[in-house]
């Protein structure tokens, strides 16, 4: 039960942190920068309690690491604006689960039973379906959705799930490196990812100031996933995380006026459906 509890934390913080961070406002460079601060002051903290023995390499790796994660993160920020959070945050969190899960098992055969191929498959299946159901728009509500550019939405989101999946690859695939210990360092790539997207012309606006709340989320959504892992298995953890994106949806609708007509919401529902049990299956498939 406490591992739940603890799985409860990262699906909130996480799927908060596009809605809050719209709620607060800012460019998507500005909320980058901002979340990437906060990220930053909540890892010193940790590695001040922590202080987890640090390599030349892990700094290397974990710098570069981050950088990738600032590229994904800007991009969600960027396809939110264009798709709203409704659309755009189940649209990121999808993707990257489809092609992450994809690379895993083709590249690096994170598959090697019949049962994980069965689960993955039909996990997969209904996370593209829930794709298309939660990015499904109806003619009618298309100016008050939140939806305002779905081309520049797109492309935000393309570049943004490679900045994601990159990012993962290389701390789960490549450089497994302790959470604790690589966080600090990854965190210092995240500034340094946002300062290049700012082309280093930093201004500490009060709006970014106030999104460091949202990096704080995200370091706090971190530690618990860690609790979650050690005390329920990582299956219970990964699904509860992704959960999220449900969270994401209803914050966009409830906190950020994006309509939805009859047709989305049932739309919607069988999206969100699709996707809480194609992220359960894909937790029971990280299991064996």
């Amino acid at each position: 039960m406490q591992g739940i509890l603890y799985a409860l934390v990262p699906m909130f913080a996480w799927g908060s942190i596009g809605f809050v961070s719209n709620k607060i406002g800012g460019k998507p460079n500005q909320q980058t920068l901002g979340m990437t601060l906060g990220a930053l002051l909540f890892a010193f903290v940790v590695w001040l309690f922590v202080r987890p023995e640090m390599s030349v390499s892990l700094w290397v790796f974990g710098i570069i690491g981050g950088m990738l994660w600032s590229m994904g993160q800007n991009g969600q920020f960027r396809a939110m604006q264009y798709m709203g959070v409704s659309v755009g945050n189940p649209l990121s969190s999808g993707a990257q689960l489809v092609f992450g899960s994809l690379i895993g098992a083709i590249v690096f055969g994170e598959w090697s039973k019949p049962i994980q191929y069965t689960l993955g498959i039909i996990a997969l299946i209904l996370l593209v379906i829930g794709f298309y159901f939660t990015s499904k728009r109806d003619s009618d509500n298309a100016e008050t959705n939140g939806m305002t550019d779905f081309g520049k939405g797109f492309r935000a989101l393309t570049y943004s799930t490679v900045g994601y999946l990159s990012y993962t690859i290389l701390f789960n695939n490549i450089m497994k490196f302790d959470a604790l210990a690589v966080i600090f360092p990854m965190s210092v790539g995240m500034v340094l990812g946002a300062m290049i997207f700012m082309k280093f012309r930093i201004q500490f606006e009060p709006v970014v100031l106030k999104n460091t709340l949202v990096g704080l989320m995200w370091g706090v959504g971190n530690i618990f996933m860690l609790l979650a892992a050690a005390k329920a298995g990582l299956a219970i953890a990964f699904s509860f995380s992704q959960l999220g994106v449900v969270i994401s949806i209803v914050g966009g609708i409830l906190f950020l006026g994006e309509t939805k007509t009859r047709k989305e919401m049932r739309w919607l529902t069988i999206g969100i459906a699709c996707f809480i049990v194609g992220a359960v299956l894909l937790g029971f498939v990280k299991s064996y």
